[in-house]
């Protein structure tokens, strides 16, 4: 599917519920298993991934994006520090379906996700990426060009600090500024 046949009348983003879980494995389980976007070495389970929704929308958002009745991606905030001092201060993920990236979809997920954010008081946003310097069948730069596309600009970049398919990888942090002093 392209963006130019998708009928936005059919997106739907909402709030993740536990019975969403399967499907967010299916989609997880891609990254884990077949690129170096996720450091994980195996895919979480079904049972772990519930926990991991109850952990995180306990304080923070976390929302799928539908089309029709499937969901074919996700995002979530979580805690960057448990300091008092990083109150302010989300890192968020997202993941899409293998099939459906380049269609906007992320976008949308942000958009929907920054309202809610700042709502709870968030001033700013982290991402972290891999990166590699030279692209490879693991790893592009589009989760990078992504965030910067988004308005969010690198602020650190931190060498070899994961080690996936037995080449290292960077991981890269972007900061986006979404409120007041």
């Amino acid at each position: 599917m392209d963006m130019k046949n998708l009928n936005l009348k059919n997106v739907v983003v909402r709030d993740v519920t536990i019975e969403d879980a399967k499907r967010l494995v299916e989609i997880y389980a891609n990254y884990v298993l077949h690129t170096a976007v996720s450091f994980e070495y195996e895919v979480p389970s079904e049972d772990e991934f519930r926990s991991r929704i109850i952990k995180t929308t306990a304080k923070f958002p976390y929302l799928v994006c539908q089309i029709d009745d499937k969901v074919v991606g996700y995002i979530y905030a979580g805690e960057y520090s448990s300091r008092s001092a990083y109150a302010w201060t989300a890192t968020t993920s997202i993941y899409l379906d293998k099939d459906y990236r380049r269609m906007g979809l992320g976008s949308l997920l942000y958009k929907e996700i920054i309202p809610k954010l700042q709502a709870m008081g968030i001033k700013n946003l982290l991402a972290g990426t891999a990166y590699i310097e030279n692209e490879d069948e693991y790893l592009t730069h589009d989760s990078c060009n992504f965030h910067m596309y988004l308005g969010f600009e690198e602020v650190a970049h931190m060498k070899k600090v994961g080690k996936k398919f037995d080449r290292w990888y960077d991981l890269k942090w972007f900061q986006k500024e979404i409120g007041g002093n």
